[in-house]
């Protein structure tokens, strides 16, 4: 079952999502803003180099180019009850304007003290898409389990507590 709007305020506001925004609750989702950091590729080796986005706006933006790689991380912090699991899906907006999100925005029950890392490309061939800090990039459907899973991520998982821009932990 999919949760609805009134569900996802309650749950927001007993600190599953923080800041929470009432604003940022639609019908059977919550949008979710872009942080201020990035991780990009290194010219020089396979590390991703860290790049604050801080100063960046909707009048000057960080221009991804075409066919630029880079992880990003939500404004959210995210405490996901052992009851729920969420998916993150890229806004329609966002994508219309070229950016692509790869599919790895899988919450499970558990996950907790966390922002979200995603992972973004530019696809146009010819034009930079830009970004900045708190631009709507996404939306979170949060789903109800059928019964609560023997162990949660809380007890599993390798991402729990990543408060920044995380790369791959192998």
């Amino acid at each position: 079952m999919i949760l609805v709007d009134y569900q996802i305020k309650a749950l927001c506001e007993s600190g599953m999502i923080q800041p929470f925004d009432p604003s940022l609750v639609n019908p059977a989702s919550l949008d979710v803003r872009l942080g201020d950091r990035l991780l990009i590729e290194s010219v020089e080796d396979h590390q991703w180099v860290p790049l604050s986005i801080a100063n960046s706006s909707s009048e000057d933006p960080y221009l991804l180019k075409p066919g630029q790689f880079v992880l990003a991380e939500t404004v959210e912090l995210f405490n996901i009850p052992n009851n729920l699991a969420a998916q993150f899906v890229l806004k329609s907006s966002r994508a219309r304007e070229g950016l692509q999100h790869l599919l790895a925005g899988y919450i499970d029950p558990g996950w907790h003290g966390s922002r979200l890392t995603l992972e973004l490309k530019n696809i146009r061939q010819l034009h930079s898409v830009g970004v900045w800090p708190g631009i709507k990039i996404g939306q979170i459907v949060f789903k109800q389990l059928s019964s609560r899973p023997l162990q949660s991520y809380a007890v599993t998982g390798r991402y729990n507590g990543d408060q920044t821009v995380t790369a791959s932990k192998g």
